[in-house]
């Protein structure tokens, strides 16, 4: 099922836990988020990807998090990928209603504050995916696999067709050999993509920029529901690698 609205009574606690989170990830960004406002590159993909997978501010290693959820569910891997995309569905409404709240003078702040906070929350849920399904995250085929993932599987097709990336992302996580001329590739491509996404929708929302509310709360619906597709995807996509 797709994430309930934010006003649903069962979901209200949660919600509440992810508004927290995620302005605590704010906070913790803002100084890159103010670095990359001018002109967001591939660079600030890095970034997020080594944070998401590492930990940042109130958030721990993308690892650590899914092991958490694992031993929660008494180690049931599918009942544990279910918990890390369900709160990072959560993480990624909140910061998309909290980064959408201003008005139109906030935009040059809040539009790389989304994109930066939505792809952190991606590529970490992405991550404890991976990690729960048996893949290495220090292995940098893996970030490559990551950083595929978060295009969405249309895109990947996409791209596959028109010969731009060289494989799905469990084929290049499992490549028999890393190859360093995939990192810029996939990460230029995840940087056009997200900004696209973003920017697209704020042009779309702009006339709702006279009810800041409005606009924020239908931001962190996109921002759940996207997380919550690229969570399926992402389960159909990484197949196990090992038994636990």
């Amino acid at each position: 099922m797709p994430p309930v609205g934010v006003g649903s009574a069962s979901g209200t606690a949660p919600y509440a836990r992810g508004m927290s989170i995620a302005s605590k990830i704010g906070i913790s960004l803002a100084p890159s988020v103010t670095q990359v406002a001018p002109g967001l590159t591939s660079a600030f993909v890095h970034e997020s990807l080594d944070r998401a997978i590492n930990g940042v501010g109130p958030l721990p290693a993308a690892a650590l998090a899914a092991e958490k959820q694992l031993e929660e569910q008494h180690g049931d891997v599918e009942r544990g990928i279910h918990e890390v995309i369900e709160n990072h569905v959560r993480f990624a409404g909140a910061q998309g209603l909290l980064t959408n709240l201003g008005g139109l003078v906030t935009l040059p702040v809040t539009v790389p504050a989304n994109i930066m906070g939505l792809t952190l929350i991606q590529c970490r849920m992405v991550a404890g995916i991976a990690h729960l399904r048996g893949y290495d995250l220090a292995d940098m085929r893996v970030h490559n696999a990551i950083l595929a993932a978060i295009l969405s599987e249309e895109t990947v097709h996409g791209l596959l067709k028109k010969q731009k990336i060289p494989g799905t992302p469990m084929a290049i996580a499992t490549a028999p050999v890393y190859d360093d001329s995939i990192d810029q590739v996939m990460a230029s491509q995840v940087a056009t993509g997200m900004v696209t996404q973003v920017v697209g929708r704020r042009a779309v929302l702009t006339a709702s920029k006279r009810v800041p509310l409005f606009g924020g709360l239908v931001a962190g619906t996109t921002d759940a529901y996207s997380t919550w597709r690229l969570g399926r995807y992402v389960q159909r996509e990484f197949l196990p690698r090992r038994a636990r």
